[in-house]
């Protein structure tokens, strides 16, 4: 593993009606990157927020030799399309994200920065004394188990987004065409050497968790279903398993019955509806399944884009470098 150097660093935020942390994080986060002995890049991406986000991200970036670009995408497509959507945008040559609830702090940057100086291709987060309440925090540690155990990957936090990431990964990133993706698990499939650092964790001042419960639940249908297809094996192992157990539990029943007699068994009415539910159950959680791989086989089908970039204002100054075209962009329309 080499050492690396970098000529720029690109820092990607997702932003979503955030109107109230973003001075803060604005004020936050440049002084954070103005430790970096490299250059640096600030960029905003606006999910469709619906309160000031957007105007308070166009004015910071429409001052003369701001490092602040502003992304501001159609209307609302998620935390990782809008992810994606800097990733398109960002010039560096180490990428690093971060939430814009200031639950991370920006403080961390620089910490990253030097990890992956050590050459590492992603460096990870693991958020010390998480201050999430307790229906955050077990969900939380139950997906990254899952992930660990279908991916082989061993990292500990992967509903952390304070992450860095070197520029082939990013590229690598770029070119999938999967509209369902969760950002961690897909760069690790790319990265070589990775590592994890402990960083600070606080709790939200301004707002609530743009995550609802259902919000929850569809982020870990994603990360079991658009990375591995461990779920439909597990449902093959257990449909084995449940068709050898009621094998033996309808050769238990014919011979308690021919022992005891049909009295025994109710004539076996209530034994019957049980083993019919279990089996019933079964099928259903198959179906499920079945519909999660194939709706998103669907929607890669139709190979729609995964956002539309409505506007892109940056000061870009003659000694910033314009950010490289994606080997394979997905359609977009930008404007500048």
């Amino acid at each position: 593993m080499k050492p690396a150097s970098f000529k720029l660093v690109s820092i990607v935020i997702p932003v979503f009606n955030e109107e109230a942390s973003l001075p803060q994080l604005l004020s936050r986060t440049l002084a954070a990157c103005s430790r970096l002995s490299q250059p640096f890049e600030l960029i905003l991406v606006d999910d469709g927020s619906r309160d000031r986000s957007s105007t308070i991200m166009q004015e910071a970036a429409s001052v003369e030799g701001s490092p602040v670009v502003a992304v501001l995408l159609n209307r609302n497509y998620g935390q990782h399309a809008a992810i994606f959507a800097g990733f398109e945008q960002s010039a560096g040559d180490l990428i690093i994200t971060l939430d814009a609830d200031l639950q991370n702090p920006p403080e961390e940057i620089p910490r990253l920065v030097e990890q992956a100086a050590c050459g590492y291709d992603v460096v990870g987060s693991v958020r010390a004394r998480r201050q999430d309440s307790a229906w955050r925090r077990w969900p939380s540690r139950l997906v990254n188990r899952a992930v660990k155990s279908a991916t082989g990957v061993a990292m500990h936090d992967y509903g952390c987004m304070l992450r860095a990431y070197r520029r082939p990964i990013v590229d690598a990133m770029l070119k999938c065409q999967e509209r369902s993706t969760f950002i961690p698990v897909l760069a690790n499939s790319f990265a070589r050497h990775t590592c994890e650092i402990h960083v600070a964790h606080a709790e939200r001042e301004h707002g609530e968790s743009k995550y609802s419960p259902m919000g929850l639940l569809n982020l870990m249908f994603d990360l079991l279903t658009c990375m591995t297809n461990m779920p439909l094996r597990l449902l093959s192992l257990c449909g084995a398993a449940m068709a050898s157990a009621g094998f033996v539990l309808a050769c238990a029943l014919v011979l308690l019955r021919l022992t005891f007699g049909a009295a025994w068994a109710s004539n076996g009415l209530f034994v019957l509806f049980a083993v019919l539910f279990m089996f019933s159950g079964v099928q259903l959680l198959g179906m499920g399944l079945l519909g999660e791989y194939l709706g998103r086989l669907y929607s890669d089908v139709r190979a729609r884009p995964r956002f539309l970039i409505e506007h892109v204002i940056r000061a870009c100054p003659a000694s910033r470098p314009v950010p490289p075209e994606p080997a394979n962009p997905l359609p977009s329309a930008r404007e500048s």
